[in-house]
């Protein structure tokens, strides 16, 4: 959870203040550990959210199940580099599942 920088200025200048440190929590509702970072930070401004790089390109992917349906998660792994858990999660996000109707 992000705390708005407002919302920080608050509770550390309560303790420059001259209040305690746990009082300050209590007031906040903050842990202290995340007050203790606040005040030995030189900026209060939250850092911004970073996003993940993914190995796996969706859309080759998506290319990939349509012009080879048959073929197994394991050589598929290896087509895109990574593990067959990784390709197994990704169908599932995309939901792309195959079913086998013959077996039935």
């Amino acid at each position: 959870m992000t705390y708005s920088l407002d919302y920080r200025q608050r509770a550390v200048a309560h303790v420059k203040e001259g209040s305690t440190s746990a009082e300050a929590c209590r007031l906040f509702k903050i842990d202290p550990k995340t007050l203790y970072n606040w005040l030995k930070a030189k900026s209060l401004h939250p850092n911004p959210v970073k996003t993940r790089t993914r190995k796996i390109d969706k859309q080759a992917l998506i290319a990939h199940v349509r012009d080879y349906p048959d073929a197994l998660q394991r050589e598929r792994a290896k087509i895109f580099g990574v593990d067959a858990s990784a390709i197994c999660r990704s169908l599932q996000n995309l939901k792309i599942v195959k079913k086998n109707d013959a077996l039935r």
